[in-house]
């Protein structure tokens, strides 16, 4: 028995022992292509970043390409727990949800531009047409969020808009293209205050799209047509000069 559970226990200890090799490359990973971008990162400096050697890289990735893929899912994971965990979802209100979870937006804008833009969006504008399996594998992410935010969306349509036209997706996917170029414009102004006045205006569309509409609603009261327009006033007609009565005594013509 004793033998056995030495024999246990030095199975154990090595796994328990190996370093975090692989996410300490895919942390740094996603902090320098965020920072840098994809094509100006090099495997030598994540290897760096990370504190391992470059044989190390090998064991666990093929190439650059393979790791930023392992990256794309390894950031996934991670901002999954981080939105799943968020208090945005302690709201009974679905509006009042999605409007929270702007707000959380807002509120971790913080730290450098790599901090808090988004690794999908600089792996995309870097790959789309050259790299189709990273553009595939950050779509699929993105898809993912969309789905996320669509039921909370659809939830508030059912509630506050159910004869609108539009459909819970294209709303969700709307946030997250003004987030995404947001994020762009941040970048070039070096500084996280255009996502503010962008996720201001946004909580003002959500508002707006969210009202009540009468008009589209059949079993409200059917819309008025409007009021024509008052003709402007007329101009009092000039009176009519009154002629005068010829008189032959005046006239220069004689017979």
């Amino acid at each position: 028995m004793a033998n056995q559970g030495q024999s246990h226990s030095r199975t154990q200890l090595p796994f328990q022992e190996i370093p975090k090799s692989r996410t300490r490359l895919l942390d740094a990973a996603v902090h320098l292509i965020r920072a840098k971008g994809y094509a100006a990162t090099a495997v030598d400096e994540i290897c760096h970043e990370a504190g391992v050697t470059k044989g190390s890289f090998f064991h666990h990735f093929k190439s650059k390409d393979d790791l930023a893929l392992a990256a794309v899912a390894h950031w996934e994971a991670k901002t999954a727990s981080l939105f799943a965990a968020a208090p945005y979802h302690r709201a009974p209100d679905p509006l009042a949800r999605l409007l929270d979870y702007l707000d959380f937006r807002d509120a971790i804008l913080t730290g450098e531009l790599a901090d808090y833009t988004c690794l999908l969006g600089t792996l995309v504008q870097e790959t789309y047409a050259t790299h189709p399996e990273i553009r595939v594998a950050c779509e699929q992410a993105w898809s993912a969020h969309i789905a996320e935010l669509t039921r909370d969306v659809e939830a508030a349509r059912q509630l506050y808009a159910p004869t609108a036209s539009w459909s819970a997706m294209r709303v969700a996917t709307f946030i997250q293209a003004v987030l995404q170029g947001s994020f762009i414009f941040a970048k070039a102004r070096q500084g996280p205050e255009v996502v503010r006045e962008n996720l201001e205006l946004l909580r003002r569309t959500l508002r707006v799209l969210f009202q009540t509409d009468s008009y589209s609603d059949p079993t409200k009261k059917e819309r008025q047509p409007p009021a024509p327009h008052p003709k402007p006033a007329e101009a009092p007609e000039a009176p009519l000069e009154v002629e005068e009565e010829y008189d032959s005594r005046l006239s220069h013509f004689v017979d």
